[in-house]
């Protein structure tokens, strides 16, 4: 048994439909004039309503335009209205967190910011990503080059650069914080940007770096997070259908032990180290004093610097690459597939690390019904359209839905009538 979810939106319930078609029938009635079109897919019954001109209709008869755009709101808020192609079902969500302050674990920040660029430039938007700095280097004292943060000792790029929007700073990198993100259970205030917007349909890319051992993880060096509570997170995840498929990336001593007590469904894991083995750094800065970047997420990266968006790679690639090897990491890399649906060499890279372009499948017949239906009733309120597709009918339909919008409204009697009906069917659904 599969333990993928199906992303097809649910159909409305039997008795649901029924209601619908007999409040459409009934303002149908009352209205000769205008437009009520179904469209059947597999996932679900869109309806598709257009106001009548109401020209020369009684006050409540000309109420029926109102009732049409309460109908329209009230399939909007319906379960199983909502109708979405699989080319836009899914979303990619990235979670990277950097959870040790002092500038002596700079190379951490690096890490973590050169990830952040690395998914930005694959497609991933700001808006999708949530990024977490324990330290900023970039304004630390001890940084010689100020608001600059540099990933090699050559400093030929500038990885902070202007476009770097970091959600939790210094002190807020907290265990609560972490947990609390992962699990949806934020605080109200909390805004949009600094909350982990997932669902049943979301792919998730979580990379941690910092200072950790066996099953342990230190945060700002005066707590830690256990093995035992992100497993138990995922799972809360998992119940709460807040992901789809997740792809775990540590790097720090002994990081494969982090993803040992994982045991919820879809997740994919991979770390740094074996359990007794530290994980390196890659190289240092004289200037600074301190290493700029790990040795694991700088191999890591390297490989995904020669990927695009419309790259095939995989994760199996991935394996074979260097990162993966003693000889150049200088410890055991491991990766966790037994939790995961799908092989390896069928996942995509860009299932994780690069953006879902958002696209709509149009029904070439849906759409030349829909052209002359428009094109009827502008006639009808004396304006001339010629159907030769939807999208040219934009801006002669806004004035024809403008002028249906005053004339409506005189109707208002009769419309309250309506949307007390609405309200009642609304409410025998819960």
């Amino acid at each position: 048994m599969s333990n993928s979810r199906q992303s097809d939106v649910v159909p409305p319930p039997p008795h649901q439909r029924i209601l619908l078609v007999l409040i459409i029938v009934i303002s149908r009635m009352l209205a000769q004039d205008g437009g009520v079109q179904f469209i059947k897919t597999k996932e679900a019954v869109v309806t598709k309503i257009w106001s009548p001109p109401c020209h020369g209709y009684e006050p409540f008869v000309r109420a029926c335009s109102v009732s049409y755009y309460l109908f329209m709101l009230f399939v909007a808020w319906t379960p199983g209205g909502k109708n979405e192609s699989k080319a836009s079902s899914r979303t990619n969500q990235v979670l990277v967190i950097q959870t040790i302050g002092p500038f002596l674990y700079a190379h951490h920040v690096t890490g973590s910011i050169t990830g952040y660029r690395t998914v930005k430039r694959l497609g991933i938007p700001d808006s999708n990503i949530i990024l977490m700095l324990a330290d900023d280097v970039s304004c630390n004292a001890r940084n010689k080059f100020p608001a600059t943060v540099y990933s090699n000792n050559r400093r030929s790029l500038d990885l902070y650069g202007e476009n770097i929007e970091v959600d939790y700073r210094g002190y807020e990198v907290t265990v609560e914080n972490f947990l609390r993100l992962l699990t949806g259970r934020v605080d109200p205030s909390v805004p949009r940007s600094k909350r982990l917007l997932t669902d049943e349909r979301s792919n998730i890319f979580v990379y941690m770096t910092g200072h950790g051992g066996a099953e342990f993880l230190k945060f700002q060096d005066n707590e830690e997070i256990s093995a035992f509570d992100i497993a138990d997170a995922f799972e809360q995840m998992w119940q709460k259908k807040r992901y789809h498929e997740i792809f775990f990336m540590i790097d720090t001593c002994q990081a494969n032990t982090m993803y040992s007590k994982f045991y919820s469904p879809n997740i994919l894991a991979t770390g740094s180290s074996e359990i007794g083995e530290s994980s390196y750094s890659y190289v240092n800065d004289a200037d600074i004093g301190v290493a700029v970047i790990d040795r694991y997420t700088h191999l890591v990266l390297s490989f995904l610097e020669g990927i695009n968006k419309t790259s095939q790679a995989t994760m199996q690639e991935l394996r074979q690459f260097d990162a993966y090897d003693f000889n150049h990491m200088r410890s055991h890399a491991g990766i966790r597939t037994d939790l995961f649906a799908r092989n390896p060499s069928e996942v995509l890279l860009t299932d994780f690390f690069g953006g879902v372009t958002q696209t709509e499948v149009v029904d070439l017949t849906t759409e030349l019904s829909l052209t002359s239906d428009i094109a009827s009733v502008s006639e009808t309120n004396g304006t001339r359209m010629q159907p030769s597709s939807v999208r040219s009918f934009d801006h002669q339909w806004e004035k024809v839905e403008r002028q249906a919008h005053l004339q409506a409204w005189q109707g208002w009697v009769g419309s309250m009538a309506l949307c007390i009906m609405l309200v009642i069917g609304y409410l025998s659904f819960n």
